[in-house]
């Protein structure tokens, strides 16, 4: 797993491998709309307390933090910050499915899903 080294922000909340970066695009390709950033988030709730959410958003709040990855701009609100702290988003395609996952540090446990942590 090949961690994109772009980011214009250093200080980046959360990583994107090289691999996650091509998908996105690929997603975001697929959208008619510009100026599409990777919301990554954590809310409250999921199995396990809280639970990963993902989409993309044009509204960018002032105080969200900004970073990119290779064309790929991906925004983290405040709050979710600390909880995505030196995470890595990766996606896997294989026989056993395809989707994107977090590695993520600040987890203690997860659930079955894969979606929740505590």
């Amino acid at each position: 797993m090949s961690i994109q080294e772009q980011a214009v922000d250093t200080g980046a909340v959360i990583v994107l491998t090289d691999t996650a970066v091509s998908k996105v695009k690929e997603l975001i390709a697929q959208e008619s709309e510009e100026n599409l950033a990777l919301r990554v988030a954590v809310r409250p709730g999921g199995c396990s307390g809280f639970s990963y959410e993902m989409f993309f958003d044009t509204d960018v709040a002032a105080d969200d933090i900004k970073s990119d990855f290779g064309g790929v701009s991906v925004v983290v609100d405040p709050s979710s910050a600390p909880l995505l702290k030196g995470a890595t988003l990766d996606f896997k395609d294989g026989l056993q499915g395809a989707g994107f996952s977090i590695n993520n540090p600040n987890a203690t446990r997860s659930c079955g899903c894969g979606q929740s942590f505590s």
